[in-house]
């Protein structure tokens, strides 16, 4: 029985569980602005002790890669890879649109429309994509600016669910009678179980010296105003 810690830092919420054999059995996670660098490590340490295990029972170390945030996927990507490396475990690496997607039909499991996973990328900007209700992928992930026009070619066939940090601003603008939104959090890594214990039994690791987040987007440094008017 794959014991597996994973951890999800893609958007606001830090989020650490531990699952044996595709199955959550620790978690804990919080909700709020640069939590990551100061609690993911207590975090794990506290998921780890209530299960009763030792760090050196873990089998793998699986991680959120994104797309999301960069500070947060760059603190997720080199905790886990850190603890890879000192306790000599596997890297699985889970796509984190996949992971919410897996969180939503989890909790729906006679759901059979589509589902659009959504993580805020600022302004109408969402990082997305389209899965059935099997996890097969319609639509390429991609960073994409929302109008009233979008995914009309999916909603004039069937109805989608949007989720996520990034669908709640599109509400507005996505009103065909098809639209549906779930305000719930799917962002949370006890949902990367099941798709973590797939991986850890086809053997689908990542290389731990050279895997990188998936950020999809380049991490642009911008300057306020008063530093503007400074230089």
């Amino acid at each position: 029985m794959a014991k597996i810690l994973q951890i999800e830092t893609a958007t606001a919420i830090c989020s650490v569980a531990l699952s044996v054999n595709g199955e959550t059995i620790s978690f804990k996670e919080e909700q709020g602005q640069n939590l990551h660098a100061a609690n993911l490590t207590l975090f794990i340490d506290e998921v780890i002790k209530t299960a009763g295990l030792n760090y050196s029972e873990l089998d793998a170390i699986a991680v959120s890669k994104g797309p999301g945030s960069y500070t947060g996927l760059r603190i997720g990507v080199s905790t886990a890879k850190g603890l890879c490396y000192a306790l000599d475990k596997p890297l699985i690496a889970i796509e984190t649109l996949e992971m919410m997607a897996a969180g939503f039909l989890s909790e729906n499991p006679d759901y059979t429309g589509l589902i659009c996973p959504m993580i805020d990328a600022r302004r109408m900007e969402v990082y997305t994509t389209v899965f059935d209700p099997l996890l097969n992928v319609l639509l390429p992930t991609e960073a994409k600016i929302i109008d009233e026009t979008s995914f009309n070619d999916f909603l004039t066939q069937q109805s989608i669910t949007f989720l996520g940090d990034g669908a709640a601003k599109c509400a507005e603008v996505l009103t065909h009678p098809n639209a549906r939104f779930d305000a719930a959090n799917f962002n949370s890594a006890s949902y990367m179980s099941k798709l973590a214990s797939q991986a850890f039994d086809k053997g689908n690791f990542e290389d731990v010296a050279y895997f990188e987040p998936f950020y999809l987007k380049d991490f642009v440094v911008t300057q306020s105003k008063k530093q503007q008017v400074q230089g």
